[in-house]
Parts: structure tokens; C-alpha cells; sequence
């Protein structure tokens, strides 16, 4: 190599390095956008509120919750995927936006892998099985048995097609051989509303949306998907206690920023994530959301999402259910 060429280029390393390392140093020099592909009220943007508040304490600037529901998460994901690598826009990352639609949706544009940049994994949680409190059973050899019983099909609402919900209902009808039809919704809420008034007969659902409902005896929960039973519904089975093997599929949540954020930048916002999450009061928000902190920063976090990509991608698979 020309001697004048390696000089020229050793010092472009070392001026683009400088660069990124004085852009570190000034981070955040303005307000930090969280996008939150949900919409505001639900339990992810509970959480993503819980942490942003105190993030921004810490940061000493404006935390933005910028919530851009739809598609099971892929537009408002999409759209940090495609946002400048500076630290400024963050998402809310779920177990569909990272782990499920690569598989479920034959045309996703944005790679959950190769377009992110893990910042730390915040939290995980269990699902419930739910039934209306009118529905004649108890636990869910007996939800089965008058499913086939019914003269015309059931139904089982999701939170969306493609859905951690979704897949789990899907498996659950095919692995009993039932009759039942999908019903999917945009989100939590509207779900337990029509499964409220009987409108749908089942909902496989996050823990804290469905908490109140359930202790209000409204709606009844006959399985915790879960490998150990809950605190908050102690006397409620888990599905492997109920004879299904493997049954421990948990949803998470986590921050990650665009592919080539300055490694900085990726360090300083998970570390002050892991202190924000060892506080009392965002603990509370978390236990009360049905969901626990669980700190991994960026290292773990990646590791961790792969394995989720390859676990859920094989329940696509076993349920047979595919997107569009």
C-alpha cells in the first residue's frame, strides 16, 4: 500500500473515531424520543412511561414518548430502523416486534437483527388464559371439553394477528383439535372489552391488563402460561401443571436504538437504565403491569434476542398461522 495512503487512511480512523467519541461525550444534547409501536394507554406504553420518566432525570432531558401503533408493531418499529444513528430515536421493542414478525410476515422491511442496536432488555412477564366468568369451566381440560361440546364454533380474540396472543391461541386450538375461530384486535383493551360481553370466548392475554378484570370476577383465568404460578393469582394453574410440556412462552420488552449508534451512547443509556430499574417505584409499575424488571444490557440483550427469534419462529412454525 502507498505509504501516503496509509497515513491518510490511519488518520481517518482515527479523526472518525474522535468524531464519535466527542458526539458520546455531548449526548444527549436535546430531548431523546422513545417510540412506542403501541397505542398510549396499554400496558407496554405503562411501561415504557415508567422508564422514560426516569430516564430523563437522569439524562437531564426531555425523554418524547412517541407512540405510532399498527401492524403488529412494524410501522412505528420500521421507523427507528430507518432513523438517524445518533442515540436521539429509540424504540420499545416486544417479543412481536423482535422476535415473531421476521418469521409470521413473508415481507417485513426492517431486519429485527441486523437493523438494531440492543440498549437492554427491561422487563418479562407471563400470559393468562382467560374465559368469561358466565363460561361453564374452570380450568382448561374442562374449557376444552365444552368448546366441542358447542353447537357452533367459539371464538378466541387476540391483541393483534401475529400476536405472542395470537400464536399461543393458535397452538392451543390445534393442539386440542378445536373448532375455534380468530378474532383479532388492535390491542389489549378492546379484547377484554368483547370478551366482557361475551363476544369472544377466550383471550390469551398479558398478566396486568387482565389483573383487575380478574379480581373483580368478571373474567376468569384457567391457566398461567408460566414454568411456576403467579403471586398475584396464586390459586391459578399453570399450563404445564394442566399436562402441557414447554409451555413457558413470557413476552418482554426492551429499549433498542438503530444499527451503528456509537457504542458510547448504547453504554451510557443502559447504564442508567439498570439504575432506573432497580427503583422501588418503577418496580411497583412493573409488578402491577403483571411483569418484572429483568436488566440485560447490550451484550446479553442481543444474545437473548436471537434465542427469542429462533423460539418463537419454531411456534410459527408448530401453529401454522402466517401473515401476509
Amino acid at each position: 500500500m502507498d505509504k501516503r495512503l496509509f497515513i491518510q487512511l490511519a488518520a481517518g480512523m482515527v479523526c472518525g473515531a474522535w468524531n464519535i467519541a466527542a458526539h458520546a461525550d455531548g449526548w444527549p444534547a436535546r430531548e431523546v424520543t422513545l417510540v412506542v409501536p403501541w397505542p398510549a394507554g396499554g400496558g407496554t406504553d405503562l411501561i415504557a412511561r415508567a422508564v422514560a420518566n426516569k430516564l430523563q432525570e437522569r439524562l437531564g432531558r426531555p425523554m418524547v414518548i412517541d407512540n405510532r401503533p399498527g401492524a403488529s408493531g412494524i410501522i412505528g418499529t420500521e421507523l427507528v430502523a430507518r432513523a438517524p444513528a445518533d442515540g436521539y430515536t429509540l424504540v420499545l421493542g416486544v417479543t412481536n416486534t423482535h422476535a415473531i414478525n421476521a418469521t409470521f410476515f413473508r415481507n417485513l422491511r426492517y431486519d429485527p437483527i441486523k437493523d438494531f442496536q440492543p440498549v437492554a432488555l427491561l422487563a418479562t412477564g407471563p400470559h393468562v388464559v382467560l374465559i368469561n366468568s358466565s363460561t361453564p369451566a374452570r380450568n382448561l381440560a374442562e374449557f376444552v371439553d365444552y368448546a366441542r361440546k358447542t353447537r357452533t364454533p367459539l371464538s378466541y380474540a387476540s391483541y393483534g394477528t401475529g400476536s405472542t396472543s395470537h400464536l399461543i391461541s393458535e397452538l392451543f386450538r390445534a393442539r386440542n383439535k378445536l373448532d375455534m375461530v380468530h378474532v383479532p384486535y388492535k390491542g389489549i383493551p378492546p379484547a377484554i372489552t368483547d370478551l366482557l360481553g361475551n363476544q369472544v370466548s377466550m383471550l390469551v392475554s398479558t398478566t396486568g391488563a387482565a389483573l383487575p378484570q380478574i379480581k373483580s370476577g368478571r373474567l376468569r383465568a384457567i391457566a398461567v402460561i408460566d414454568d411456576h404460578r403467579l403471586a398475584q393469582l396464586p390459586d391459578v394453574p399453570t399450563m404445564s401443571e394442566q399436562g402441557y410440556e414447554n409451555a413457558d412462552y413470557t413476552h418482554w420488552y426492551g429499549i433498542f436504538a438503530p444499527a451503528r449508534t456509537p457504542r458510547p451512547i448504547v453504554d451510557r443509556l443502559a447504564s442508567e437504565i439498570q439504575v432506573v430499574l432497580t427503583r422501588a417505584d418503577v418496580q411497583k409499575i412493573f409488578s402491577d403491569a403483571g411483569v418484572n424488571a429483568n436488566f440485560k444490557g447490550p451484550d446479553a440483550f442481543r444474545t437473548f434476542v436471537a434465542a427469542e427469534k429462533e423460539r418463537w419462529g419454531k411456534l410459527v412454525e408448530l401453529s401454522g398461522a402466517k401473515g401476509d
